[in-house]
């Protein structure tokens, strides 16, 4: 670890600078933040600037020559600027093919700097997938672009959300886990998809490799033994076949083959039940079959606190759930408890591996 156990050193990247990326890094900067990590920005100081003088203006950008560079105070945010400086030239809240090749270029150098170990783990701002295609990238997003760069096959898409006191929005509650924080993870078997290519996306192979990251991810932050349940694809799992058959061709044989493995894996269930059930407590974590059958759950259930996990990497990876917001981006609405919530997931995991 970089700095010490109690303070890794998190790479901010901005994400699409014409989305609420600068904005939400800009709000969580406070002491709070220097408690438990020592961060870094990864983006165009022209464009944190601007953020920051949005959000507050006492906040300073200094410019940096390099990621180990630099250390962060409660009002001077060092900043690596890794990408094309036409950056600072895109209009907000719009998809542009500058934004997106910067967005590649900021997570690229912040993935190569986690990998050599000058940081110890990324947290990243939203980028805006038809701004990656603008730019000639052929990307879905961020968890394809780090299993490329860091030369991974296995890897998944994870929403972890914290459990927390009632009555409390913000805070996450501690527990008897090294990690720190209990929590429902919910891992995905297909990520940026159509929900039509979903079925012929799915394999036996694939539905076994993401509950075997996610029985991983949880044994890592503590869980000795993960429950894990298996979501159905269809509506009823299938109800004995008429509404589908992939439950008994292709889900069912992945959970024998993770018991056979040693995992307590149960299923496949009906998905509308089945988060109900784990949030509640009857399983640690979730297996998903696509995108908005884990998303939607966790985020009627905590939206601001869900944090993407990016599970099978070299590195840690973190983000909040939402999106680049072009609706609101740049007119100081954008809330940052879900900036918050990813960096202190990636603080956490960081010291777990450390």
């Amino acid at each position: 670890m970089t700095v010490s156990a109690q303070r890794p050193r998190i790479a901010l990247t901005l994400g699409d600078v014409a989305g609420i990326g600068p904005e939400v890094i800009a709000r969580v900067w406070s002491p709070d933040l220097l408690r438990i990590c020592e961060p870094v920005v990864v983006g165009h100081p022209i464009v944190l600037a601007r953020a920051a003088s949005l959000v507050n203006p006492k906040l300073a950008v200094v410019e940096l020559d390099g990621i180990a560079e630099g250390e962060a105070t409660a009002t001077q945010l060092p900043c690596w600027n890794p990408g094309d400086p036409e950056a600072a030239d895109v209009p907000p809240g719009q998809n542009d093919p500058r934004a997106g090749r910067a967005a590649y270029e900021y997570l690229r150098a912040a993935c190569w700097a986690a990998q050599a170990g000058a940081i110890d783990a990324i947290t990243t701002a939203p980028l805006s997938k038809a701004a990656l295609h603008l730019a000639g990238l052929q990307y879905p997003g961020h968890t394809e672009i780090l299993a490329e760069l860091c030369g991974v096959k296995d890897f998944a898409m994870q929403l972890f959300l914290p459990r927390v006191p009632a009555g409390d929005s913000t805070a996450i509650a501690p527990a008897s886990l090294p990690f720190g924080y209990d929590g429902l993870g919910v891992a995905h078997v297909t990520l940026h998809t159509s929900i039509a290519s979903v079925p012929g996306l799915l394999s036996t192979d694939r539905i076994t490799a993401t509950g075997r990251l996610l029985g991983e991810f949880l044994q890592r932050v503590g869980y000795a033994i993960p429950r894990l349940g298996i979501c159905a694809l269809n509506p009823h799992a299938g109800e004995e076949g008429l509404f589908g058959d992939e439950e008994q061709r292709l889900i069912a044989p992945a959970v024998e083959q993770l018991h056979h493995e040693g995992w307590h894996a149960r299923g496949p269930y009906p998905a509308d039940t089945l988060l109900k059930r784990a949030w509640e407590g009857e399983f640690d974590g979730v297996v998903a079959m696509y995108h908005d059958q884990g998303h939607i759950a966790l985020k009627l259930l905590g939206f601001d606190r869900a944090v993407n996990v990016t599970l099978g990497l070299p590195i840690v990876r973190t983000s909040p759930s939402h999106g680049t917001a072009f609706d609101i981006a740049w007119h100081g609405m954008a809330r940052g408890e879900g900036m918050w919530g990813a960096i202190q997931i990636a603080a956490a995991l960081a010291r777990a591996d450390g």
